[in-house]
């Protein structure tokens, strides 16, 4: 095909003898339209003025020119993008990458909420409050401490104060100037310094292992990564840029990536797994998913990218036939096999790798305890990449210490938008509308239920409800190859309404898919219900999640806490927000002792636990850079007011008002 396009231009080239201008985007589409014209040896110089366009004598001229249709002038035919590849590729805006816009949902705080003073212990929010300090206006943070104390503390001085996690009825407010959170305190400083002794020569065990040095400089990685029919977003390329360093390093990487569902984390591994196949030096890569669906998803996402490339993959689980099994297992000890996909049947007995390189673990948090002990056993010297949306409590926390390398996606797809969440007792009639108004706009719906025994109910009530329309079921006891044709017929529009256990809520990317309605909604997890929610909205059409729960006051305190989160985070990117939530209502658990829960961390609230393991761990390993670094808290005294006055804001809300027309 591209051979093709080139004989094509330089026929058009000698028939009229004008100069031939390819127009691109962005800057990586001109990289690889230079790329293509190398590969097939056409003369070609990158040109920025129409001047240079005349006067440079070279058959194809590439220019970064947003237009969308090629064009013809008298001395120059001016090529759009999608005029020479046949695909325009799509630019997404470039942002700074950075991890505050992450944490912006954990500082945010309610009256009422609890906060941890470092000095002065746990006291809850009463809001700001502005008084007058030498006749100058201040901001202040007001907090109630036991016997009615009310402390104020300068907004300029908001680090001090972090957010204790949890809402406990049972959790008692300091006293101020009492010894109690001191002892506390100190007692706590103790138990630190034992794990993060504990910790730090894990990681140094791990720091000393001898890891698979991959340069990825080679031409057909390069290949690879140009098929991607879209601009990486600053993010993907940041933890791209990261990956490959680790790769280089020669020690043994163990790192997190943190998107939500659809930001590209499954892109980021396939570069990790192009790096790993592809590079100077080849290694096997094994993915493992918690779940059949997923499994297949990624099959058909790696068979699919890596078909150019003379790569053998398979895909493994329970239903998988026993012939193929031998064969997957023979390839894998052989070396025959480049890529394994595969559920928890890669971590059973019998399964050898002749030279496995680079594990990629996608939504570990529906892994259970035996399986992530399995996962281990694996992990001693090669590459591991954690992906997820919603990191268990424990991985979030080694990645918050810097136990695990860190980084994080939240750049969304270009005209990504949030899912529109409402949470309400079932009403047929809402549903009803819903579900049709879905079906006009020619798209799909997903009806998800927590029970199996649920389905042939909700089956016959939708039949009643919405008769014109067409209902599948799915759940996780069919037959793969019947699981596989529901899914496919589904995908290909024959049904309308795809009824299913929470199955659905790993591994579906259908963008016609934008209706989701969960019954029973305060039957699941947080993480399963935005994991579920995430399933829709993945193209540009606005989505919609209907949960459905009795009255709230029906509810116990933790559903009902569930539910409130998952309406109350409807933003894109609120994964890692999501997580942190669900930290909060799960517990932290221990980063080294499986599922036992440390009380102490509750002692001081988890932030003030997570900035303490930190310091104690930076202190222990000498780090140069704590002391330069140590948080210091100054207290401010220019003499005049800092506030932003509020007739100021008026001011420019009427301007604005008067620019746009609106009086």
């Amino acid at each position: 095909m591209r051979l093709l396009i080139i004989k094509k231009l330089r026929r058009y080239w000698l028939d009229y003898q004008k100069a031939i201008c390819i127009c691109c985007k962005p800057d990586g589409s001109l990289s690889r339209i230079e790329r293509m014209l190398n590969d097939e040896n056409v003369s070609s110089a990158r040109v920025t003025s129409y001047e240079e366009i005349l006067n440079q004598k070279t058959v194809m001229k590439p220019v970064i020119l947003p237009i969308e249709n090629g064009f013809d002038m008298e001395k120059i035919t001016f090529f759009a993008e999608k005029d020479i590849t046949g695909k325009t590729f799509k630019e997404q805006k470039k942002r700074k990458p950075t991890t505050a816009k992450i944490f912006q949902d954990l500082i945010s705080i309610e009256i009422g909420n609890l906060l941890v003073h470092a000095e002065y212990g746990i006291g809850r929010f009463q809001g700001l409050k502005t008084l007058s300090v030498n006749n100058i206006p201040h901001d202040f943070i007001e907090t109630l401490y036991a016997g009615s104390n009310k402390p104020y503390l300068p907004v300029e001085n908001l680090e001090t104060i972090s957010r204790y996690g949890e809402e406990k009825q049972n959790v008692a407010l300091d006293k101020l100037g009492g010894v109690a959170w001191q002892m506390r305190k100190a007692k706590l400083k103790e138990r630190i310094k034992l794990a993060a002794s504990a910790l730090i020569n894990t990681a140094a065990k791990r720091l000393t292992a001898q890891g698979h040095i991959l340069e990825s400089i080679s031409e057909n990685h390069q290949r690879f990564c140009d098929n991607f029919p879209y601009i990486t977003t600053a993010d993907q390329e940041s933890a791209i840029e990261e990956i490959m360093e680790d790769f280089k390093s020669g020690q043994p990487m163990d790192r997190l990536l943190r998107a939500d569902v659809g930001f590209g984390k499954t892109e980021v591994a396939l570069r990790a797994a192009a790096a790993a196949t592809l590079g100077l030096e080849t290694v096997q890569v094994a993915v493992i998913v918690p779940t059949t669906l997923l499994a297949r998803q990624h099959y058909i996402t790696f068979s699919e990218r890596f078909k150019n490339f003379p790569l053998r993959i398979k895909q493994l689980s329970k239903f998988t036939s026993r012939n193929e099994v031998s064969e997957v297992k023979e390839g894998l000890r052989n070396g025959k096999i480049d890529i394994i996909i595969g559920t928890h049947t890669l971590l059973v007995e019998g399964i050898n790798f002749k030279n496995l390189g680079l594990l990629i673990i996608d939504e570990e948090q529906h892994f259970g305890v035996a399986q992530k002990e399995k996962l281990k056993n694996l992990k001693d010297n090669i590459h591991v990449s954690t992906l997820s949306a919603t990191p268990i409590p424990r991985t979030l926390q080694m990645a918050l210490v810097n136990l695990k390398s860190l980084s994080i996606i939240t750049t969304p797809p270009i005209n990504r938008k949030p899912v529109k969440t409402s949470v309400s007792p079932y009403d047929g009639l809402t549903i009803r509308e819903a579900l049709l108004k879905e079906k006009q706009r020619n798209g799909l719906s997903f009806y998800v239920t927590p029970r199996t025994n649920y389905l042939d109910e909700l089956e016959e009530q939708l039949k009643k409800l919405v008769p014109e329309l067409k209902v599948v079921k799915a759940h996780g006891s069919l037959v793969s190859s019947k699981l596989d044709q529901i899914m496919n017929d589904f995908y290909d529009h024959k049904f309308d309404i795809l009824l299913s256990t929470s199955i659905i809520e790993s591994g579906l990317d259908i963008m016609s898919a934008n209706t989701m309605i969960v019954d029973r909604a305060y039957m699941f997890g947080l993480s399963q219900l935005y994991q579920m929610r995430r399933r829709v909205g993945r193209g540009e059409a606005q989505a919609y999640a209907y949960f459905l729960a009795p009255r709230i006051t029906l509810l116990s305190p933790v559903a009902k806490k569930r539910l409130k989160t998952i309406q109350s985070l409807q933003a894109l990117g609120s994964g890692f927000n999501i997580a942190s939530h669900d930290m909060d209502n799960r517990g932290y658990g221990n980063l080294l002792w499986g599922d036992k829960q440390p009380g102490h961390i509750r002692e001081v609230g988890i932030e003030l636990y997570q900035k303490m393991l930190a310091d104690t761990i930076a202190q222990m390993q000498e780090n140069e850079e704590f002391e330069a670094n140590r948080e210091w808290s100054p207290i401010l005294n220019l003499g005049v007011s800092v506030q932003i006055s509020e007739d100021y804001i008026e001011g420019v809300i009427r301007i604005l008002l008067k620019l746009a027309g609106t009086t």
